[in-house]
């Protein structure tokens, strides 16, 4: 609980620190008078190692994406012809600005909910905000330093959309970059300004939570619309609303009508937009100086986990970290108490646990539905094409799918994480993780072959059949991965110097994504062999039975896996 601190300061303080008077006891500038001075040598060195950062990705981008830029400044200097490509930009730009910017707006939401605008280090938490300091003064620079890294990172982004409207035709560089110019200094910062009240207030943190899946569905039908749109199929009716639908539609009208499409109301479109951002960041101002300390000090704490954690490319502790501050961060909700009949077989105690825990955490099921459904939308839109645009359609789809059955293989993931939580089982740790699996199996075949019914309608009832084969070798490729172990650093040095650098990166990636890898290649390629002619009963039993061995020899490795990270010497 928080009160306003007496002397007529307005500023927030814990319950559990004493209140102070700003007229009796104001050490403010004496204190970052002193912290500026003794951190002249941390700042310098800071400078230095973002120069060094920046010096490191201007020199890789220039050695990787120099040829690309070249030959593209080439054909543009020849008068290459990108106007089939603006066609479709031009038809999709409504539905697709709101996608993204909608999308941008939900990743600010969700940033907040562990993050957020006000992330002050935890030495400033743990020191400067104990001593008798304003916080406005403390915390408020924060918040314009997030507005503006957002928004300088905004207008790169907008000039670099100017070049690609000029290119394709739609439109001058200049009057392009005018038309995106409202979207690019507002958006963001509506968007830190959105974040900011999130993360003050645990209501809005609760509904942001809650509200989540259901945003996530709704750009999921943005893009679908957005495919649809960049082929020629346009609803008037719905561009409008989406138009008007809120910041991402007002800020979407200028670039709509810059590249010929209909967008009258954009004069009072750009001064809503204008007036909503002014508003957002008063309020957000007010707010930056009213977050308790408790919570500034969790947050500090996350952020230097996850900082620390990706540099040493352990992406699951990181996810960890953000799981933890999820589960105690404002808005948090309870677990589903669930139960179940006990099983009276204790080869089935693994089983119900699983189960258990999906049904606690229907988020996991959800997340598995959704990228289901992405994984159907683009299965059915690349049997369409032949050619390349069908084998990446398909790699796209093997890999959401990959995802949607990883989704339900969280229990294992857990189990890994640390390896003394295995002491209740009955089984041996290689055994446990290979039974891990039994539950995204059944459960993935099952939304599989619910997702593969439209095409059997349509007339393709080989889906039946191959995509639930699809979904046991994603199992078995989650639980592999997840027994794969700490990320081996090591092999990001090869010692072997080519034109391209050293490959240690790529022996990196390929040994840390072996299992994705390995089942989607091997599963893109029966598929292509299916697919590229008429699929027959043998073609498909072929599938199959190749998915079956795929599974069998996922799994052998996986326990080879399992049994090093209890032995790290076998």
């Amino acid at each position: 609980m928080s009160h306003d601190a007496p002397g007529g300061a307005g500023e927030v303080l814990d319950a559990d620190e004493p209140a102070w008077s700003e007229e009796e006891d104001d050490r403010t500038a004496e204190a970052l008078r002193w912290l500026r001075e003794k951190r002249k040598a941390h700042r310098r060195q800071k400078g230095r190692d973002v120069a060094v950062l920046i010096y490191s990705v201007v020199l890789l981008g220039g050695a990787y994406g120099g040829g690309y830029t070249v030959d593209f400044l080439r054909r543009i200097r020849l008068g290459a012809d990108y106007s089939a490509v603006g066609a479709h930009v031009q038809g999709a730009l409504p539905a697709l600005f709101t996608l993204l910017t909608a999308a941008l707006a939900l990743l600010a939401a969700r940033d907040a909910l562990w993050r957020g605008p006000v992330v002050v280090p935890a030495p400033s938490v743990g020191w400067l905000l104990t001593h008798p300091v304003r916080r406005a003064v403390v915390l408020r620079p924060w918040f314009w330093l997030s507005a503006g890294v957002s928004a300088a990172t905004a207008l790169t982004a907008a000039c670099a959309a100017a070049v690609v409207l000029r290119v394709l035709g739609l439109a001058s560089l200049g009057g392009a970059f005018l038309a995106l110019l409202p979207a690019a200094v507002c958006l963001p910062l509506l968007a830190v300004a959105a974040g900011m009240a999130v993360e003050h207030r645990a209501g809005l943190a609760r509904f942001v939570r809650r509200f989540s899946p259901l945003a996530v569905v709704v750009l999921m039908l943005l893009a679908g619309q957005t495919a649809a749109a960049a082929y020629g199929h346009r609803s008037a009716v719905l561009e409008q609303v989406e138009l008007w639908s809120g910041p991402w539609g007002w800020a979407a009208q200028p670039v709509v009508s810059a590249t010929g499409g209909h967008a009258p109301g954009r004069p009072a479109a750009v001064v809503l937009l204008v007036l909503l951002t002014a508003a957002g960041l008063v309020r957000g101002h007010r707010d930056a100086a009213l977050v308790p300390t408790a919570q500034l000090r969790r947050r500090a704490v996350t952020a230097q986990t996850v900082s620390s954690v990706m540099y040493s490319a352990e992406l699951r502790a990181a996810k960890l970290a953000l799981m933890d501050a999820a589960a105690d961060g404002p808005g948090a909700g309870r677990t589903r108490r669930v139960r179940l009949p006990r099983p009276r077989s204790k080869y089935l105690v693994v089983v119900w646990r699983d189960l258990l825990s999906l049904l606690r955490t229907p988020a996991r099921p959800a997340k598995a539905l959704m990228w289901l459904a992405c994984a159907t939308a683009v299965a059915a839109l690349g049997v369409q094409f032949s050619g390349a645009a069908r084998v990446i359609g398909l790699v796209a789809a093997l890999l959401l799918g990959y995802v949607a059955v990883g989704a339900l293989a969280e229990p294992a993931r857990l189990e890994t994480d640390d390896v003394r939580r295995a002491a209740w089982s009955p089984f041996r740790f290689r055994t446990l993780m290979l039974q891990h699996a039994v539950v995204p199996a059944v459960l993935g075949a099952l939304l599989a072959l619910l997702a593969a019914v439209p095409f059997a309608v349509a007339g393709e009832p080989w889906a039946l059949v191959l995509m639930p084969a699809c979904a046991v070798p994603f199992a078995a490729t989650a639980v592999f991965s997840a027994s794969r172990g700490p990320a081996r650093l090591e092999l990001m040095f090869s010692g072997v110097t080519t034109p391209m650098g050293d490959l240690g990166p790529l022996r990196f990636f390929a040994w840390y994504a072996a299992g994705p890898l390995v089942s989607v290649g091997v599963l893109g390629v029966v598929l292509y062999g299916v697919l590229r002619r008429a699929p027959d009963a043998g073609s498909v039993a072929v599938a199959a039975v190749v998915a079956a061995a795929l599974t069998a020899g996922l799994l052998f490795f996986a326990a080879r896996a399992a049994d090093r990270l209890v032995r790290p010497g076998s």
